[in-house]
């Protein structure tokens, strides 16, 4: 049975009791990134492994995601700066012992060897993954313990949707 969350704001990203934080480096530019996070919620299936389903709900101004195990989510996008940031907050879900969930992704540009020896104008992303909830005790503790699965997860799913985003502008030259 789907439970409702606590609805919190963007200023919950700092005040959270748990706040966990990934970041990897990426070819593709901030830009192409963002399109695959804000604007084409249903592929994220085919980059982030844990996703079964990803659409968007409200004419965009909602997600619905499922995630493996049958984890459902309902949520509200909070952010969206193209090229930038793209945040969204989960307000319902069937996941036990959640009080409140935002997830917030920032994009910078970052040039160099690490990013596909991008020039000044073009390519090269660093993506930083912030996961905010809170819950009672056991499930904080639960959700610190998780860190390194979820840090893996994320960092796969990132070099996936890179190689996806590449192979997209192969496909375009």
């Amino acid at each position: 049975m789907a439970r409702r969350l606590r609805p919190v704001e963007l200023d919950f990203i700092a005040a959270a009791p748990v706040r966990l934080e990934f970041e990897a480096l990426v070819a593709a530019s901030p830009q192409d990134v963002y399109r695959a996070l804000a604007q084409e919620v249903t592929g994220w299936p085919r980059w982030f492994r844990a996703i079964t389903l990803a659409r968007p709900t409200r004419g965009g101004a909602g997600r619905e995601i499922r995630l493996v195990g049958g984890v459902r989510f309902r949520e509200t996008v909070m952010a969206r700066e193209p090229g930038r940031r793209y945040s969204y907050r989960v307000d319902e879900t069937n996941l036990p012992g959640v009080r409140a969930l935002l997830e917030d992704w920032r994009l910078t540009p970052e040039h160099g060897p690490q990013a596909g020896d991008a020039g000044p104008d073009e390519g090269g992303a660093r993506v930083r993954w912030t996961f905010a909830a809170d819950g009672p005790a056991a499930f904080r503790l639960a959700l610190t313990a998780a860190r390194p699965g979820l840090g893996q997860s994320f960092r796969g799913a990132v070099r996936a949707l890179d190689r996806r985003i590449a192979a997209r502008g192969a496909g375009a030259r």
